[in-house]
């Protein structure tokens, strides 16, 4: 049990257990996981890991419940849903307080992370309605057509740390509403924002035991486990480009359906007629938002040599005035990192930019976890351009024309999000159509996110989309079943 004097967070209690089959209960792996508030580096609660054994339970307990859960009257499913949107209303300050003490949210990130949970699983209530069937019409006389959408049936997930209880629920909320049975794996610096409080908000709203799994293993210790399992259809992952590679090579191996939201490299454009204060004020918003821990944060921005002036020494400005330290506080921007080892990678890169000739036009500082913003001036090679930060420090790189622009902006094996800003939309539609990401934002900075449109990357940051009918067929799938209604005449 979370223990009050430990945190805050005492209003839902276990949180700090495994929810396997309807039952919170201690893990039965051989370590414990610490969590740590990444401000304070104040303990918040510890876990007993889950241990292979725990994980084959929760998939054969998933499996179990899902085929009841599929037959679940539609308007049941939907109701459930909504009785969930209803709790996270009721429970947001409780909501905001998990997410500042166990994954250094700020406040205003944290804000924003509860607007986004609550709108994708708004908009999933709607699915259960829409397992609809079709009948095509057939090319063989007597023939009739039918076409189901299914669920798949059970859904392995597995969720990052910096906007953990988003990106666990944006698959969580859609293969549930589906029919789908799940198993969540947060990650273990994260696990209670996301991984046990959602847990708790289904089990609250009426999920029947099975369907909503959560189990917080250390790596460690089970290996593959998780993804190797037989019992998955599926696997949902949100993380690195590396560990989403392994991911993908066993999932393609074993036929399961996999989703992947990886890393990214996202360039700002900035061409010679923007509105510069305005593209000033999207760059610093899209880089430093959660001390740019968002696998869609602006990494490179790209701007014109005209203009490259007048936006550097603005830019920087703005960067040296944003609030940075306590999350608590309701005007930071910056909070910490997640751990020293990001912040220490993050030096490393820096270090190794100004070897490779970067100037650095903003030097910052750290202090614990929390970091300040770096601002280097370089090209494409530099370390910190080539390599997707997740952290405080951006390159501006300027190009003498439009169209180097554009070769800048897609030299990169990432293609997740970008922006561009230019004097007209039609310049800027031009523009964005020839950019390699799965998405572009214009006049606007990288980082944007909504319950109806298709998320998701090309090249390294990913396999498929997340959002609005796109996520209704990821996470399901579809049989035909025919009758032949009258004699059929065969060649023999």
């Amino acid at each position: 049990m979370v223990l009050k004097g430990e945190t805050r967070i005492n209003k839902y209690t276990d949180l700090n257990k495994q929810f396997v089959g309807g039952q919170w209960r201690t893990g039965t792996g051989e370590s414990g996981i610490e969590v740590l508030n990444p401000y304070t580096q104040q303990k918040v609660t510890s876990i007993q890991a889950a241990s292979q054994k725990d994980i084959d339970e929760a998939y054969e307990t998933a499996k179990a419940a899902q085929k009841e859960w599929a037959e679940v009257n539609a308007f049941e499913k939907s109701r459930i849903m909504e009785k969930a949107v209803r709790i996270m209303e009721e429970r947001r300050e409780e909501l905001i307080q998990v997410l500042i003490e166990d994954a250094g949210s700020t406040r205003i990130k944290a804000n924003v992370e509860v607007d986004f949970t609550l709108a994708i699983t708004r908009h999933s209530a709607s699915f259960p309605m829409r397992m609809e069937g079709t009948m095509p019409p057939s090319i063989i006389p007597g023939k009739e057509n039918h076409v189901y959408r299914k669920p798949l049936g059970v859904v392995g997930v597995i969720g990052p740390f910096n906007f953990p209880m988003y990106l666990a629920m944006r698959s969580v909320a859609p293969a549930i509403a589906t029919g789908n049975a799940v198993v969540l794996k947060p990650d273990s610096q994260t696990p209670l924002s996301g991984g046990t409080l959602l847990g708790k908000i289904f089990e609250e709203a009426g999920v029947p035991a099975g369907i909503m799994n959560v189990v917080v293993p250390k790596i460690s210790e089970v290996g593959d486990g998780f993804v190797e399992h037989p019992v998955p259809r599926m696997i949902s992952f949100t993380g690195s480009t590396g560990v989403g590679r392994h991911i993908g090579e066993i999932t393609g191996r074993m036929i399961k359906k996999t989703v992947l939201e990886l890393g990214g490299n996202n360039p700002l454009v900035v061409l010679d007629d923007a509105d510069i204060p305005l593209a000033i004020q999207g760059a610093a918003f899209g880089k430093f938002m959660h001390s740019g821990q968002i696998c869609m944060a602006v990494n490179r921005i790209i701007v014109h040599k005209d203009v490259y002036d007048e936006f550097t020494k603005g830019f920087i400005e703005l960067a040296k005035g944003l609030k940075s330290g306590d999350p608590e506080k309701e005007d930071t921007l910056i909070g910490p990192l997640i751990n020293q080892d990001s912040v220490q990678r993050i030096l490393g890169e820096v270090e190794k930019a100004k070897e490779e000739g970067a100037e650095v036009l903003l030097e910052g500082k750290v202090d614990g976890n929390v970091m300040t913003p770096f601002v280097l001036k370089g090209t494409n090679e530099v370390s910190t351009a080539k390599h997707e930060m997740f952290g405080p420090v951006v390159t501006i790189i300027p190009v003498d024309s439009e169209e180097e622009a554009l070769r800048v902006a897609n030299d990169t094996e990432y293609g997740l999000s970008g922006a561009v800003h230019a004097g007209t939309d039609s310049k800027a539609m031009a523009f964005a159509k020839k950019m390699e990401t799965g998405m572009v934002h214009i006049n606007d900075q990288s980082v944007n996110d909504e319950p109806l449109v298709a998320f998701g990357g090309e090249k390294s940051s990913g396999i498929g989309r997340f959002g609005g009918d796109w996520s209704l067929d990821e996470f399901t799938t579809f049989q035909w079943i025919s009758v032949q209604n009258t004699s059929r005449e065969y060649p023999f």
